[in-house]
């Protein structure tokens, strides 16, 4: 027993803590206080990675711009003289005159800029956007995205961009157009914008052409025919020498030429005078004479038309050599008095009017022929009691022709 207590006596046991036993109440809110302490240990850990980042990126930047400053091509396959290559492969010749393809890409109150696959883009400016006179490339329906061909008419020195026209294409194809129109001998509207001296200048195909008062067939002044359009023909055409002679005559001599007697058209009220009322039919003043207004009895012809009025009238005679048209509405009234009452009756019953009218005229030629034949044996031609014209010559039908019908004179 003695050796075995000696034992135990030898042995060493550590000294127990003093400190006290926590509940549990106490733990957390000892472990509350020592949450911050670990946030804060962890935002220094990421703020020393950022930092890290950072100064890698720096070095990269660093060695980037210094490599770009003193061996920029170092590493490159691409050339500049290989740059320059590709871009001489898209140049074209720039010279005046010289046509290129190109799209509008922008446009301003100036002109429009257009990409010509060049340099640099070229500009459109505002006078050389049409041939018209125009205020906006938009009235010449230039817009954003379209393409069109052009024509170089020059260099910007400030930037040496080009300088593009479509004016000068619209000015080749109208002349081209004009000597189309000469050698096809057609009638073309002209209206006139200017006058000098000699003549009146009207606006044709978008050029200025000259129209001699010897050349035009009314008595009018230049002021009464400024704004006015005029019935033209060709008379010179000179591209070389800039030269368009315009006649209004030889327009006029052909529109008279298709005015038959008896033929219904369409006129405008000119002008009033006491003795009838002017009428444009196409570009020719005929008149209608306050007799031939209407059967009815007009004191005054202002109650019936007035200048402006749109109306349809008859041919009653043409005297080409002195430019004169007799028209009529009275032929055209389908009872006395309709063109003071109802002239819009006149108006729709025109053509039928007239269609009775002429049958009327040609049965009293008729008439008339067969009454010279009456009196001239010698023809070789007789009418029968039941006045049958009958032929003796294999030039009519053996029928010969019924005149039975023909009306009085006096009913035209």
């Amino acid at each position: 027993m003695a050796s075995l207590t000696q034992q135990f006596v030898g042995l060493k046991c550590p000294p127990m803590s003093t400190t006290r036993l926590v509940n549990p109440s106490n733990y957390h809110h000892h472990q509350s206080k020592q949450k911050p302490r670990i946030v804060v240990q962890a935002a220094a850990v990421i703020a020393n990675a950022q930092t890290r980042e950072r100064l890698k990126l720096k070095e990269m930047f660093e060695d980037a711009y210094e490599r770009c400053r003193t061996t920029p091509m170092e590493g490159v396959a691409f050339t500049v003289d290989d740059f320059h290559s590709a871009l001489e492969k898209y140049d074209f010749d720039s010279e005046v005159g010289t046509k290129v393809k190109g799209t509008v890409f922008s446009v301003d109150a100036n002109g429009a800029l257009v990409d010509i696959t060049a340099k640099s883009s070229a500009y459109l400016p505002l006078r050389e956007a049409s041939l018209h006179t125009i205020r906006h490339v938009e009235e010449a329906g230039i817009f954003p995205g379209l393409r069109e061909e052009f024509v170089v008419v020059g260099e910007n020195e400030a930037d040496d961009s080009l300088v593009l026209s479509l004016r000068s294409i619209q000015y080749d194809l109208a002349w081209e157009r004009c000597r189309q129109l000469q050698a096809e001998d057609v009638v073309i509207k002209g209206k006139v914008v200017g006058a000098n001296k000699g003549g009146v200048v009207a606006l044709v195909e978008g050029l200025r052409g000259f129209v001699p008062f010897s050349q035009i067939s009314t008595k009018s002044t230049a002021e009464e025919l400024l704004e006015k359009e005029l019935p033209l023909k060709f008379v010179e055409v000179d591209e070389e020498q800039s030269r368009l002679v315009l006649s209004n005559r030889k327009a006029m001599a052909d529109s008279q030429a298709q005015l038959g007697i008896g033929s219904v058209v369409l006129g405008s009220v000119q002008s009033l005078k006491p003795y009838g009322a002017f009428i444009d039919i196409g570009g020719i003043n005929g008149l209608l004479h306050v007799s031939q207004i209407s059967h009815d009895r007009v004191s005054d012809i202002a109650t019936v038309l007035q200048p402006g009025d749109t109306l349809k009238v008859m041919i009653l005679s043409h005297d080409r050599e002195r430019g004169r048209v007799s028209l009529s509405t009275k032929k055209l009234e389908p009872t006395p008095g309709d063109m003071i009452r109802n002239p819009k009756l006149v108006f729709e019953k025109a053509e039928e009017m007239a269609q009775t009218f002429r049958q009327r005229i040609a049965q009293a030629e008729a008439m008339a022929r067969a009454d010279m034949l009456r009196f001239q044996p010698e023809s070789g031609l007789t009418l029968n009691s039941d006045g049958i014209l009958g032929p003796l010559t294999s030039e009519l039908p053996e029928d010969g022709l019924d005149l039975s019908e023909i009306p009085p004179a006096d009913d035209l």
